[in-house]
This record gives C-alpha cells, sequence and structure tokens, in this order.
C-alpha cells in the first residue's frame, strides 16, 4: 500500500496565480459544477473518484492537482482519499465560495445548457430538510403525535452533520439521478484529463 501523502490546501489567491499550471478537478455533482466552476476545471464527482484514478494518477504525474468542491469539505475527503492511494493533490481552502468571494470569476454555462445547471447541494439539503421538518410537523398535528419524531430526527441529523462536518442527506442527495454524472459526460471527462 502505498504511503499516504499530506494534502495541500491552497487558498483563492495561491490557487489564482498557479491556475494556468493547475489540472482542477470538481468533485461537486453535475448540477453543482454546473452552476459555476473555476475556469477550466473538470467534474468529477467525488463518488466516482474510484473510476478516475489511473487518469488522476497520470495527472499527478504531469503536474499539480487541485481538489475543488463548494465549501472545502468534500475536495478536502476527496485529497485524503487519493493521498491514501498514492496520489497527491491539494484543495481550495473554502472551495468555489471562497473563490468567488475573493472576487474571482467562475465559468458558467452558455444559455444553451443552463438546463443542467441545478441546485447546489447545500440548497437541496436544506430544501430536503426543511421538507422532512414540515412534514414531520404537519403530520403530528393532523395524523398522529408519533409523526413529530420525524421532525426532531432531522434536526438530531442536522446538529450531527455540523459536529462532525459531514452530511449523510448529501450523501443520499447526491446518489439521485439529477446529481449523477451520465455515463458519456464522465467518459468525455476522463479523455480530457487523459489528453491535458
Amino acid at each position: 500500500m502505498p504511503n499516504p501523502l499530506s494534502p495541500v490546501a491552497l487558498g483563492p489567491e495561491q490557487a489564482r496565480t498557479r491556475l494556468t499550471e493547475l489540472t482542477v478537478i470538481d468533485v461537486r455533482t453535475p448540477g453543482e459544477y454546473a452552476s459555476g466552476h473555476l475556469p477550466g476545471a473538470l467534474n468529477i464527482p467525488v463518488d466516482q473518484l474510484r473510476r478516475a484514478l489511473p487518469e488522476l494518477r497520470q495527472a499527478a504525474g504531469r503536474g499539480d492537482v487541485l481538489m475543488v468542491c463548494a465549501s472545502g469539505a468534500r475536495s478536502g475527503n476527496a485529497c485524503r482519499f487519493l493521498a491514501e492511494q498514492g496520489i497527491p493533490t491539494a484543495t481550495l481552502t473554502g472551495g468555489t465560495s471562497a473563490w468567488a468571494g475573493a472576487g474571482h470569476a467562475l465559468d458558467r454555462p452558455t444559455a444553451c445548457d443552463t438546463a443542467k445547471a441545478g441546485w447546489s447541494m447545500e440548497r437541496q439539503v436544506r430544501f430536503t430538510a426543511g421538507t422532512l421538518v414540515l412534514l414531520g410537523l404537519l403530520l403530528g398535528l393532523l395524523v398522529h403525535p408519533a409523526f413529530g419524531i420525524l421532525s426532531a430526527g432531522i434536526a438530531g441529523g442536522l446538529v450531527f452533520s455540523a459536529l462532525t462536518d459531514t452530511c449523510g442527506m448529501a450523501v443520499v442527495l447526491a446518489r439521485l439521478p439529477h446529481n449523477r454524472p451520465r455515463s458519456a459526460d464522465l467518459a468525455a471527462t476522463l479523455a480530457a484529463l487523459r489528453a491535458r
């Protein structure tokens, strides 16, 4: 087994000055990626990294690889996973939120591609959690008070998510069809990565 490598973190300014020499991999869902990504970034969702290991290993052999997500949490996890596979990578501190917050441009889909642009994972989680809490409260009032447990369970899950900096709901939502890359999209991304 390869020796784990320590992931490196780059701030938005560091990444901006080195952007032309970096291979940037956005590990968010295709919908999130379509809503705006770093210039030149390729989309390989975090749950597809294992499939992309050969291409990522080759890219890391040619130069530095920067992993990006919305806030830095998923890309940090991706860096740790890749380090365990012997692939050195860096993560963008604060993710695309910090990048945009620093005033740097995000590439967005053209007008004909806007149908692919979806909600960010954070927005999907807030919507789902809010809907489930309201549903639990309504069912508790209208059907049986025991349905209030649903709202309490979601609240507990959100607290656990904040304390552990993980999100089980995001993992489940990422598996929905609208958040998964089509096989052709991922194959094209891997081909583009090999060609760099």
